[in-house]
């Protein structure tokens, strides 16, 4: 379980504040307006953003102390944050060792992870030279060799086209549902939200609110949300 125990976080005039808990597994989408905290709350859950006040916990054991890198925490990008430079294989292989000295059994993982995400023959070529479905696989198959219990999307997808982006969001909740991982993913489209996740917090007025079930929360949204949608 996850736990925001009375988080404050603080930027500048921005403030923020989220009380609530996520169930091991769940799959939370994190929606609201642009500006209103998304990203940030994101960012601060994995550690890249200090926190003013309050606890973060991960099955009861606080993490608020913790690095990124040593948090239970991979985090997906915007911009896939792949790495020009390197090929794909290499990327991936980040996950593991930053230092990419992988032995043959964590290569194979890297092989393996690229398989998985429909990249299978593709480890020796850049980032460049993948369109920007594969690029955003390349970047999936690097959370998926961290093997890590929780996962962040801060809206990786958003520049994918429809169909492709609803692809990629089926290809998240099958890899999450065969590792059992718990998933928080930044949102701008009720429609992915619905897709993807049962619960939904909603970000607004700077507070992270509990999580709802996606439906329950579009079928009687709070005045914040109805400016949002539009209704």
């Amino acid at each position: 379980m996850l736990t925001l125990d009375g988080l404050l976080i603080r930027q500048d005039d921005f403030k923020l504040k989220a009380e609530f808990s996520v169930d091991a597994g769940a799959r939370v989408a994190v929606i609201g307006a642009s500006g209103a905290g998304k990203s940030t709350l994101l960012n601060a859950i994995a550690g890249f953003l200090e926190l003013s006040a309050g606890r973060l916990l991960w099955c009861g054991e606080d993490i608020t102390g913790k690095t990124p890198g040593e948090r239970p925490i991979s985090m997906l990008f915007q911009d896939n944050n792949l790495f020009p430079h390197l090929t794909v294989a290499q990327n991936v292989g980040l996950g593991i060792d930053p230092g990419l000295r992988l032995s043959a059994t964590q290569k194979d993982q890297v092989t393996e992870a690229l398989r998985r995400v429909g990249l299978d023959g593709f480890e020796a070529r850049k980032p460049g030279q993948l369109s920007g479905g594969q690029q955003s696989r390349a970047a999936l198959a690097r959370v998926l060799v961290q093997r890590k219990p929780l996962i962040l999307l801060d809206e990786p997808f958003s520049a994918l086209g429809p169909a492709l982006k609803a692809e990629m969001l089926d290809l998240v909740g099958e890899l999450a549902a065969e590792t059992h991982a718990t998933v928080l993913m930044v949102s701008h489209d009720p429609e992915d939200a619905g897709r993807f996740a049962a619960l939904a917090v909603l970000v607004a007025e700077g507070q992270a609110s509990a999580p709802v079930p996606v439906a329950e929360l579009m079928a009687n949204p709070p005045e914040a949300l109805k400016d949002y949608l539009g209704r």
